[in-house]
């Protein structure tokens, strides 16, 4: 599972059981993250979870980690069991508009915040499941 963290919305994004590639789930509140997520790893196998990590064009702590590193302490809380660890989402947001573009959506389509944060958790998802398999 991969969470695109907002201050108001989260895009989340999962994996298909070979952990091929990642897929598009949904988005929630922020101040919803906690419960969709306990509830969806009561149902759904999840054996880790990625959050990007906002980061300036240097790799330093973006302004935006001010508000993730809480909110992602309260998760770590609400689901201990399941492993947390950061990934870098530089580019992510103008790649899924990207994405959004080459797939045909329209433009009133591209301009939902929601579908781009939905995809932007794919992308992170995918990053990172991609990274992994180069390292085997």
């Amino acid at each position: 599972m991969a969470i695109d963290f907002g201050r108001k919305r989260c895009g989340i994004a999962v994996t298909d059981a070979l952990r091929i590639i990642a897929n598009p789930l949904t988005t929630v509140r922020a101040c919803d993250l906690n419960s969709f997520v306990t509830s969806y790893v009561r149902e759904n196998p999840v054996v880790k979870i990625i959050v990007g990590l906002p980061t300036t064009m240097r790799g330093e702590p973006s302004e935006s980690q001010r508000y993730l590193m809480p909110a992602i302490k309260s998760l770590k809380k609400a689901v201990p069991d399941i492993p947390v660890e950061f990934y870098d989402e530089r580019f992510t947001s103008v790649l899924a508009h990207k994405a959004m573009i080459d797939g045909g959506m329209k433009k009133t389509d591209r301009q939902d915040k929601a579908a781009v944060d939905m995809i932007s958790a794919s992308i992170i998802l995918n990053d990172y499941l991609n990274s992994k398999q180069n390292t085997i």
